[in-house]
């Protein structure tokens, strides 16, 4: 048998006696051919060891049916199912996705997407990453389309999706208002971040529409680490909170596990609310009052606006923002009257 590695769509077409043409719209998602020809073409390829290269085809074609998804971390929950359900969505349509890590800073972000450009890829889309201006002309000039997955970039004339994130800080302002809670405190999503910002403002908003205000708010960073230390510096203030509402379910648990290792009870001393409703959220170990950000939805609506535009470079960009409801679970004082 021959090297895999040397097999040509040429090599397949001689051995199933078609044309070259014929063996590229069998390896084409969409492509129209016949079930005969489909099923004799790939039966040579399998006696062959032959794949197609998907970086050949876009040389040829222009489209190399691959999709970069860039993360920036994946320590929180909610990203590796986000990931994986993206990824299914993308292969489900005929696309490959290449995975790349990536921080925030400026020059991870222009490596990353410069290899991107490399690889020819169709499109975009980046969860938890903020892209330069610089890089968004960059890929705009390549054709790639990119979308922002759970992050708002103002201004970037990018298409983004994201779950409501003022109308959700609103939710938990009422919610533990009409608890009864006096002292309410915020540990917020990072502010270098528009949901972290757009959460805060929601939540404050949804106070002051009730004649209330936050204790206090700190800045958790989207952050473990971060985030017990808030809870810490909390516990230390003149008045302690007896709620705190916190920018996502990763930094939640910490202040949970941070609450209970003080000696105290939640909710019963103190409620605490978070935002996601990752998996872990249910278990009773921490049975988590929290936003639920509609990951199903969210992945749909990114990957049927991603495929638009690679489809009509010419679409405008869009901001989508799907309702979030509230989960109500055990680690929060109910209303009166209100049952989980």
């Amino acid at each position: 048998m021959r090297n895999a590695q040397k097999v040509t769509s040429v090599d397949v077409a001689r051995r199933a006696g078609v044309s070259q043409s014929a063996v590229s719209r069998v390896f084409t998602p969409g492509a129209s051919v016949s079930a005969d020809m489909t099923e004799k073409v790939r039966r040579a390829a399998a006696e062959l060891g032959y794949s197609p290269n998907p970086l050949a085809r876009a040389m040829i074609t222009g489209k190399s049916r691959i999709i970069g998804l860039v993360v920036a971390y994946l320590d929180n929950q909610f990203y590796p199912l986000a990931i994986e359900r993206l990824s299914h969505a993308l292969q489900a349509e005929g696309y490959h996705v290449l995975l790349f890590m990536a921080s925030n800073s400026e020059g991870e972000i222009e490596k990353v997407v410069t290899d991107l450009l490399a690889y020819r890829v169709d499109g975009i889309i980046t969860a938890s990453v903020a892209i330069t201006n610089d890089m968004t002309r960059r890929c705009a000039d390549a054709g790639i389309p990119v979308v922002l997955f759970n992050r708002g970039q103002p201004g970037s004339g990018l298409s983004s999706v994201t779950s409501a994130n003022v109308e959700g800080g609103r939710k938990v302002a009422a919610f533990l208002h009409q608890g009864g809670h006096k002292q309410i405190a915020h540990i917020s999503g990072w502010q270098g971040s528009l949901t972290g910002r757009e959460r805060q403002q929601g939540f404050e908003e949804g106070l002051a529409a009730l004649d209330a205000a936050p204790l206090m708010i700190i800045d958790g960073m989207y952050d473990r680490a971060s985030a017990l230390a808030a809870t810490e510096t909390l516990l230390r203030s003149a008045v302690v909170p007896d709620a705190i509402f916190v920018g996502n379910d990763h930094m939640a648990f910490v202040v949970i596990d941070t609450l209970r290792q003080n000696g105290l009870r939640v909710p019963q001393d103190i409620s605490v609310v978070g935002y996601d409703d990752v998996p872990i959220s249910a278990w009773p170990a921490y049975d988590l009052t929290t936003v639920r950000q509609p990951m199903n939805r969210m992945v749909e609506a990114t990957v049927d606006t991603l495929l638009a535009q690679i489809a009509d470079p010419d679409r405008p960009a869009q901001k989508i923002e799907i309702g979030a409801p509230l989960m109500v679970r055990g680690s929060a004082r109910l209303p009166q009257g209100q049952a989980t």
